[in-house]
């Protein structure tokens, strides 16, 4: 066998379904996996992987992800991940911890750019310098700064899992998992247990690097238009100098249950009236092979789970016991799949109705049997999305790799699943009517399967306050027990850390890490086709783009012809056009025959600041898609639900209140600083305050008070969706957008016109939003053990006018001042900037901080670090790159006219973004520093806003002084 940079191939074969050739090698000396995947996308993708089960929930392989990307043999510097975040084109660019592997994937349309990332992500995890500093930073130490303070604990990782144990929604799917799987890794926590991570010692977490981060237990993988060659020389290169080892990283079946089991876990709720409990039932199945039997599975999980009207989630949703489902449905990214769902708000003594109607639900699937109709959308549905490859903001060679490990990390085979054709045929085959194929999956897999679990995630009002209790008291114990030398040692660990984290990188080591030049950059802009039109009196674009026969249709309505006390009814109005019926099929049909003949329609809502920067303007899009072949189904059921949806039913729509409820209620605490954000700018301008009516914590309180009123004024309720409808649907407060490819469009230009032509002609009046005022500053409360700080302000009425560098500023702030300053020395998990160019509007926002005063001072001290910064022309050039990359991130099809759409609308014209591309290519230290200016009165004049437990909200009411004022979310 014939061996190139030490890879012997193994298998060669060619994946018409996603136009790719697969070559398989083995690394002869070590028995590394290489995955080589040839295609024409020119969004190359190279990941490599190491199989690393936890025994258990001290997040060790968590922390290693951390850590080794601070710092390697090849490029000592602190961190060469900011670095090429700093300065690469890259289009992805992270590590993720899943509970077996640990995944390290990089992306980038540029060549050079690409083999820059793969060379330091190789130098990364197999020569890291992960020093003891490093693990205290990434992981967790105890900090004090003098003898008499109280000892705490701090750490990246640390402070992320507090945030991800205050999400009751996150804590309900780990603990699923780990009651299907009690005696194996997926038991355990991979990401770690807050109150276990501190049992990690710096020896467990060099072992566990030792012994995971080798060839012999790695899986490399490529993807894209690059030489092939190249791929195996350059991982060859970086493991020649390896030894074979047996990494014993295999992963224990679970044993089967002999019966079903329940298992009961709290959670921290605040000061509610009634807080509400949650429950999920799940099954442990079979492994992700054979091929036919995974694709099986995953259309029986759309079966019963994907529609609006699918029989599993209608019997939920339906049963009044909660308000939005529960579970992660079918999961199939571990050794086994297994299966979870339940319900969301519902009263703790209904947690066995709950077990009892899922039960009963699939018994009655399987005796009575599945709806052709149902059958025939889930295959459809599962086949379109198979097809696509639609991976939206993720590169496809991304997907792809997490797909092929799905099999691959278990021994099997990488391009099962990928070549998804035969599995495919097999099962349209077998689920034939009358087969019965899906009802003896529901016997065999659930109803005859006694590896069943009942999770119920119960409400504790006092469960935050005791972790906090038995915290302190654990601190003040260990305390007790230092002697004064030791007080001392962690004394000085305190400052060597901080002193690693404020001494600067050397210039020579800065300089030996792989970076573009501007020479690398191209000086014009990715221009995006389209063309212009009017038909039947509706604006109309066309994108002339290769879509392999999908068409892309974008129905646009004005938000501005709403009154502003509409708004918050606009993302529920969206749902309702697609999700409650029309005047001849109730939401069951309806859904049906969505998944049946299109590959989806859904709502979208967008606001923006036009280029004038004082309009304000929204829009409600309906986006559809659909084979060509399929273009008139999906204009006659759009033409269905804009001119004959049923806004009647009362108790539908209650349905859709309460899981809307609930899901903003979910996201308050994994999202907070998003919610920051939309408070944050919500009275700079009038789309900033419709954004954060239709999204934010006013959302919040109006699907809570919508609640209550569709039961006590249920008229009133219709009545302003009527007049929603009344106000938007209509030619007048239209815009079309078509993405396709030229010839097809012209066949079907004609459909397009008569369904137009049938719309209510609606006039073109435009209301004035008035957005009300805000307090000054606000703090907002939720049972959370870490913080989302945020100071914001409008740089347009302090004089400043846009110029490109300010995009460099704001991404130079983002990866290194709000980086060191937030996330490395405050050990929270993430600092954000971020400035809208059309509005002039500047934030900043913290994500999972164990800080709020410290945090804000940073945000104060921005104007007069950039002031005062001190830069050369290289470190400047790294941010050019990076918001290049941004300006010229990777777009999908129906990315591209969705994108080029809105440009079109808010009036950001291609003269406009080159000339912002020329100023940004140009920038200068000076440039950054009249940026530092322009910030000069943000420390005053800053709205601030935190959310938090109530504790630590209220640290922030002496710095803000007057106008702030506490909202308690949950």
């Amino acid at each position: 066998m014939t061996e190139r940079h030490g890879f012997a191939r193994i298998g060669e074969t060619d994946i018409p379904e996603i136009n790719t050739k697969a070559r398989l090698y083995r690394h002869t000396k070590t028995g590394a996996r290489l995955l080589s995947l040839e295609n024409d996308d020119e969004n190359k993708v190279f990941g490599v992987s190491f199989r690393t089960p936890p025994k258990d929930a001290t997040g060790v392989a968590h922390i290693l992800e951390h850590s080794v990307l601070c710092g390697s043999k090849k490029y000592p510097v602190k961190e060469p991940f900011v670095e090429l975040l700093k300065g690469s084109l890259q289009t992805f660019l992270n590590a993720f911890t899943y509970p077996d592997k640990t995944c390290y994937p990089v992306a980038s349309q540029n060549l050079k750019d690409f083999y820059n990332l793969v060379d330091v992500y190789l130098d990364a995890v197999f020569q890291p310098l992960i020093t003891p500093l490093i693990f205290q930073q990434e992981g967790w130490h105890y900090e004090l700064e003098k003898p008499e303070d109280p000892l705490t604990i701090k750490g990246v990782v640390y402070n992320e899992m507090k945030g991800a144990y205050s999400s009751p929604d996150r804590l309900l799917v780990e603990y699923s998992q780990h009651a299907l799987f009690p005696d194996t890794p997926y038991g355990v926590d991979s990401g770690g247990d807050p109150r276990r991570i501190p049992e990690l010692t710096y020896e467990a977490f060099k072992a566990f690097h030792a012994d995971h981060y080798h060839p012999s237990n790695a899986w490399f993988f490529f993807y894209g238009d690059d030489d092939p060659e190249r791929r195996l020389a350059v991982v060859g290169e970086a493991i020649r100098g390896f030894d074979a080892l047996k990494a014993s990283t295999e992963i224990a079946d679970q044993p089967p249950f002999a019966e079903p089991r329940r298992v009961v876990y709290p959670y921290a709720v605040g000061a509610e009236e009634s807080p509400k409990a949650m429950v999920t039932v799940n099954w442990l199945l079979t492994p992700t092979e054979p091929p036919e039997r995974n694709v099986a599975l995953h259309v029986l999980s759309y079966i019963l789970l994907g529609m609006p009207g699918s029989p599993l989630r209608k019997a939920l949703i339906e049963s009044g016991l909660g308000e939005d489902l529960a579970g992660v449905g079918l999961e199939g990214e571990l050794q086994r799949m297994y299966f979870s769902t339940g319900l969301k708000g519902i009263a703790e003594e209904n947690a066995e109705r709950v077990e009892a109607l899922i039960l009963d639900t699939l018994r009655e699937l399987a005796e009575e049997g599945i709806s052709p109709q149902t059958v025939e959308a889930a295959v459809n549905t599962v086949e379109f999305r198979l097809r696509e490859n639609n991976t939206g903001n993720y590169p496809r060679g991304l997907a792809l790799m997490l797909r092929s490990l799905t099999t691959w990390l278990y021994d099997g085979d990488p391009l099962s699943l990928l070549a998804f054709e035969k599995p495919l045929e097999a099962v349209k085959r077998r689920a034939q009517p009358g087969s019965g194929y899906f009802e003896a999956l529901i016997r065999g897999h659930f109803l005859e399967n006694p590896h069943r679990v009942s999770v119920l995630l119960k409400p504790d009002l006092e469960l935050e306050a005791r972790w906090n209790e038995e915290e302190r008291r654990r601190l003040e114990a260990i305390k007790a027990t230092m002697s004064p030398e030791e007080v001392q040692k962690v004394i000085e660990t305190t400052r060597e850390i901080r002193k690693m984290q404020e001494t600067p990188d050397p210039p020579e080591a800065l300089a030996a890490l792989p970076r573009l030049h501007l020479s690398d950059i191209e000086r014009r802009n990715k221009t995006i086709p389209l063309d212009l039109s009017t038909r039947a009196g509706v604006p109309f674009l066309f994108h002339d783009l290769f879509t392999n026969g999908i068409l892309y249709l974008d129905l646009g309505f004005d938000l501005r012809a709403l009154p502003g006390d509409l708004l918050p009814y606009v993302g529920l109005f969206g749902r309702a056009l697609v999700e409650m019926g029309t005047e001849t099929e109730d939401y069951v049909a309806l859904s049906q025959r969505i998944s049946q003949k299109t590959g989806g329609i859904r709502p979208q809502v967008h606001t923006a600041t036009l280029k004038d920067g004082e309009t304000g303007a929204g829009w409600l899009f309906l986006r559809g898609k659909a084979m060509v072949s399929k273009a008139d189904d999906l204009l006659e059921i759009l033409r269905d639900v804009l001119l004959t949806v049923r806004l009647d039913h009362r108790e539908r729509f209650r349905q859709m209140v309460l899981e809307s409820k609930a899901r903003m209620e979910q996201r308050v605490i994994p999202e907070g600083h998003r919610l920051v954000m939309l408070r944050l700018m919500a009275p700079f301008g009038s789309a900033d305050w419709a954004a954060e009516k239709m999204e934010g914590v006013s959302y919040l309180a109006f699907l809570r008070d919508l609640a209550r009123k569709v039961d006590s004024d249920w008229d009133g309720v219709h009545r302003s969706l009527e007049a929603v409808r009344t106000h938007l649907i209509g030619r007048g407060r239209m815009v079309v957008n078509v993405t396709l490819d030229g010839d097809s469009w012209a066949s079907m230009a004609s459909k397009m016109d008569a369904f137009l032509g049938v719309l209510p002609e609606g006039d073109v009046d435009r209301t004035g939003w008035r957005p009300e005022s805000l307090p000054l500053h606000e703090g907002l409360v939720a049972p959370t053990q870490v913080n989302y700080v945020g100071k914001g302000f409008n740089l347009y009425r302090t004089g400043y006018r846009f110029h490109g560098s300010a995009l460099v500023a704001s991404h130079f702030l983002r990866t290194a001042w709000l980086w060191d300053r937030i996330r490395v020395q405050g050990g929270a998990y993430g600092g954000f900037s971020r400035l809208d160019r059309f509005s002039g509007d500047f934030a900043m926002v913290s994500y999972r901080d164990p800080h709020v005063v410290k945090t804000l001072k940073v945000f104060d001290e921005t104007a007069a670090f950039l002031k005062s910064l001190s830069l050369n022309q290289e470190e400047i050039t790294k941010s050019v790159i990076g918001v290049i990359g941004d300006v010229d991130r990777y777009m999908l099809p129906d990315a591209k006219g969705f994108t080029s759409m809105i440009r079109h609308l808010t009036g950001d014209d291609e003269d406009t973004r080159q000339r912002m591309r020329e100023e940004i290519l140009e920038t200068s230290l000076q440039d950054l520093r009249r940026f530092g200016d322009a910030l000069g009165e943000f420390a005053d004049r800053g709205r601030v806003a935190v959310l938090g437990a109530a504790s630590a909200v209220e640290e922030a009411r002496p710095v803000c002084g007057d106008g702030f004022q506490v909202t308690r979310l949950l």
